[in-house]
Order: structure tokens, then C-alpha cells, then sequence
């Protein structure tokens, strides 16, 4: 994506209707926030949708400019939704890794290496753990 057309992104969250969010997620400094529904709402000054607490896709990311307004408000901040639970109405919002930046796979932090052929008469049967100790 174009830097102009990132640009262009922030400035309709900006002017959105979840503008405040917006706002909000650009000025922290953590790399995570933790929140409410109740609390969202009282950052916005107005109820959310009843969609937002009856349907999960609501809080889903989406592709710049391909989305509803409230995730172009996270996703222009540089934000998206990691944890929703709708149960408890709360949710965990992550910053978003740069560009480029591919996230670590457990093979590669921990690589796999073959530990070799079975040792001959190896048994891990109960019997023959403790057949010594009787």
C-alpha cells in the first residue's frame, strides 16, 4: 500500500464516527491494550451497535479500506483485534507488526533435529520402568 494511501486512511478515521478510538490508539505507548465494551463506549460518548456484543465478525480486522469504520479506526491507528470475548465483553488490542516483519514461527525459534534411532531394548512399558524396584 502507497504511503499516500495510508494517509488517506488516517485522515477518514480521523473523521469517523469512531474517531475518538482513534485518537486514542494512536497517543498509547503500550503495545498492548486491554479493554471493555462498556469502557470503548464510554472513550466514543455513545453505545456501540447491538452487533458489536452479538456478533464476533464486528470486531474482526480487516484489509485497509476494504472494512466497516470502526476497524479502518484500529487498523489506521495501527492496531488490530487479537482477543474478543464476547461472553465477558472485553477484548485485547495488539499493535500491529511493521511492514515486512514476519511473524516468528516456533520452528524457527526452536528448530527440529532428529534424536536417531530408538536404543535397542529401550522399553517405556510400566512393567519394565519398575520391574527393578519390585
Amino acid at each position: 500500500m502507497t504511503r499516500n494511501r495510508e494517509q488517506q486512511y488516517r485522515q477518514i478515521a480521523a473523521r469517523s464516527k469512531y474517531q475518538r478510538l482513534y485518537t486514542h490508539l494512536c497517543g498509547l505507548a503500550a503495545q498492548e491494550w486491554r479493554t471493555s465494551f462498556s469502557e470503548i463506549e464510554a472513550l466514543l460518548g455513545f453505545a456501540l451497535p447491538a452487533s458489536a456484543r452479538l456478533h464476533r465478525p464486528w470486531w474482526s480486522n480487516q484489509p485497509a479500506g476494504n472494512g466497516h469504520s470502526q476497524a479502518l479506526s484500529w487498523s489506521a491507528a495501527g492496531w488490530e483485534t487479537a482477543e474478543v470475548d464476547m461472553e465477558a465483553e472485553t477484548l485485547l488490542l495488539r499493535r500491529k507488526p511493521p511492514a515486512g516483519v514476519q511473524p516468528l514461527s516456533l520452528d524457527a525459534v526452536w528448530p527440529v533435529h532428529a534424536a536417531g534411532a530408538w536404543p535397542e531394548g529401550l522399553s517405556l512399558r510400566r512393567e519394565d520402568l519398575y520391574a527393578e524396584r519390585l
